[in-house]
Formats: structure tokens, C-alpha cells, sequence
């Protein structure tokens, strides 16, 4: 099968290629061909099959970044929440633009004689608001509180249109806040949350803007990867018209997240400063904390794990090569 990654040189773009190199199939199905794109050329993966990269804009798509024949076309490409939120023509030309992009390439497959590519979007939990206090179920309505879910909600819509018109099949995640984020910080709202975790576990002091008892709804690369790689390889006749997905996360306080911390490093929370952000603040704050995710067991997306179980998986997956990448020594354990 033909696989392609829009966004693959992001770091779940790159999660996900490289566990596509390593394994050689996704589901039952041999990889016969992998396609990267981002704004830069990503880093090919080793593996026992081509791997092609190309770099361009996604509003304007080369043909070869969804070859003719492709059977998996992971959307996850995209400017951030509080990057979205600053500056919003850029949100919209990419993260609406880009999705209108995405339907087109497949609309040209399909025109062709050929089947219509399972595309795997990357939605968000910033599509919901309702704040601290709010529960959300399956058929919660989306009332997105900035431009970033605003935008992510429309892309939905649109993919789940395009689906009903037959033009590709889509299944639409609407991630946690994934943490812990590897690299360096970003531009995200919600980038304090692996910074809290990833900088003590690096040596480096991080800023809380939020108070501790903080609720976030949240999960690991490991599980978003597993959660992508499920919806790209399952059956989804009864998914219906409904193409979205909460899966299920995990809800943590940030006091919680501190605890888990220290009980992968004890005394790291001690790097961590109490400096309040009221543009941050905003923004997440209206972000709900839980959510019910029957649908999501329904359609077999696994459970999370332990909140203590996601800081031990980055210091084992992403610890080592983040400081290398920022050029850092590694802290005295």
C-alpha cells in the first residue's frame, strides 16, 4: 500500500513514519511506498521500502505529495492554537485552505479510476470549550472558543462531507494536548504542558501559567501514534456520517503531572516557576478537562495509560535525542 504524510517532518509525522519504516505494514497490508511532506524536506526513516520527501506549501500541494494510487493519506499539517490565534489569516490558509487542498487531491485520485484514500486528520480537543468544569460525551456539541478549534471543527466538517460525497474516507481524531512533547518548545497554547515535564527532565527550569489544580485533557505520542495508525487501518463502515472521534485520553490536574514527575525524577518539579499568563490562561482555560469516550472503546482505540507511565516514555523514547538536538548536556541524575 501507498502511504503519505502530510506534515511528516512534525513530530507525530515523524512518530508515525518511523514506526511505518520499522514495522513495513500497516494493518495486515505490506508498505509498498512512503511519501513526506512539510514546508521542509523531512528526514527519510530507514526502511525496506521507498521512501520519497518533498518539500512545498500545502495550499498548494505538488501532485507527488498524494501520488496516484495512495491508500492512506495521514493529515497532520497544521499552524498551532496560540500561533492560529495571533495571527489569523496564516490559521485559516493552512489549516482550512490546506484541508480544501487535501479534499482536492483526493477529488483528482478518485476522477482517475482511483479508490478514495483513507485520510487520517489530526483534530483537537481546543475544538470543544466549556471550561474547568465541563464533561463532555460523544455527541457533545463543538463550540470552539478560539480561531485554532474553530478551524480544526470547519476541517471536520469538510472531510466528513467529502466522505459522503465519496471523494476519500475519513476518520477525524480529536487529539488530547499531547505530551510530552520531544524538541523544543512551540508555539502551541498548550506547549507549557510538556515544557513543565520535558525541561526539568533536561536540567532546564520551565514557567507554569496556569494554577495547580489546573485540569487538562491530555495523552502520550506513544498512544496518539497507536490512536493515527488504529484510524488508518480500521473498518469504518459504522462510523456512519459521523467521522469524528474523542479518544480516550487521560485527565490529569497539573498537580497530579508534577507528582508523576517527581516520581520519575525526584525533586525535578522543583525547576518548575509559577509565572501566571493571562493570554495562556485564556485560551486553554475554556479547553474541557473530561471527556466520556465510549464511541472511541466502541471502534477499538486502546485505553491510556498511567499519567506517571507518559513522563517514564519520553525519558525513554525522546529524552536522549531531544538533548542532543538542543545541543545539552545531560543533567546529573
Amino acid at each position: 500500500m501507498k502511504i503519505s504524510i502530510l506534515g511528516g517532518a512534525g513530530f507525530l509525522g515523524r512518530k508515525v513514519a518511523a514506526h511505518l519504516a520499522l514495522q513495513g505494514r500497516l494493518g495486515d497490508r505490506p508498505i509498498s511506498n512512503l511519501t513526506l511532506f512539510d514546508l521542509t524536506a523531512p528526514l527519510k526513516p530507514d526502511a525496506g521500502f521507498p521512501v520519497t520527501t518533498i518539500a512545498g506549501d500545502l495550499v498548494d500541494m505538488p501532485p507527488e505529495a498524494i501520488p496516484p494510487g495512495t491508500d492512506v493519506v495521514f493529515h497532520l499539517a497544521a499552524v498551532v492554537s496560540a500561533q492560529a490565534e495571533a495571527d489569523y489569516d496564516l490559521g485559516r490558509r493552512v489549516n482550512l485552505r490546506g484541508t480544501d487542498a487535501v479534499v482536492d487531491a483526493c477529488r483528482r485520485l478518485v476522477a482517475a479510476g482511483g479508490r478514495p484514500p483513507r485520510v487520517v486528520f489530526t483534530s483537537s480537543v481546543a475544538s470543544f470549550s466549556g471550561g474547568q468544569d465541563a464533561l463532555l460525551d460523544d455527541d457533545a456539541r463543538q463550540v470552539p472558543a478560539n480561531s485554532y478549534g474553530a478551524q480544526k471543527a470547519a476541517a471536520e466538517l469538510i472531510l466528513a462531507d467529502a466522505t459522503r460525497r465519496g471523494f476519500l474516507d475519513a476518520v477525524s481524531i480529536r487529539l488530547p494536548t499531547v505530551i510530552v512533547r520531544p524538541g523544543r518548545p512551540n508555539r502551541a497554547a498548550s506547549s507549557f504542558f510538556s515544557a513543565i515535564v520535558r525541561e526539568p527532565l533536561l536540567g532546564l527550569p520551565a514557567d507554569l501559567p496556569v494554577p495547580d489544580a489546573f485540569a487538562a485533557w491530555v495523552c502520550s505520542p506513544r498512544r496518539a501514534v497507536d490512536w493515527l495508525l488504529h484510524a488508518a487501518a480500521m473498518d469504518t463502515a459504522q462510523m456512519g456520517l459521523d467521522r469524528s472521534v474523542n479518544p480516550p485520553g487521560i485527565s490529569t490536574t497539573i498537580a497530579h503531572l508534577l507528582q508523576a514527575l517527581d516520581a520519575v525524577k525526584p525533586g525535578a518539579s522543583k525547576l518548575v516557576r509559577r509565572v501566571a499568563d493571562k493570554e495562556i490562561a485564556a485560551i486553554v482555560g475554556l479547553w474541557p478537562p473530561v471527556f466520556d469516550t465510549m464511541r472511541a472503546h466502541t471502534l477499538g482505540f486502546a485505553a491510556h495509560e498511567p499519567v506517571v507511565d507518559v513522563v517514564r516514555a519520553f525519558v525513554e523514547d525522546d529524552r536522549e535525542a531531544t538533548l542532543i538536538e538542543r545541543g545539552l548536556p545531560a543533567p546529573p541524575e
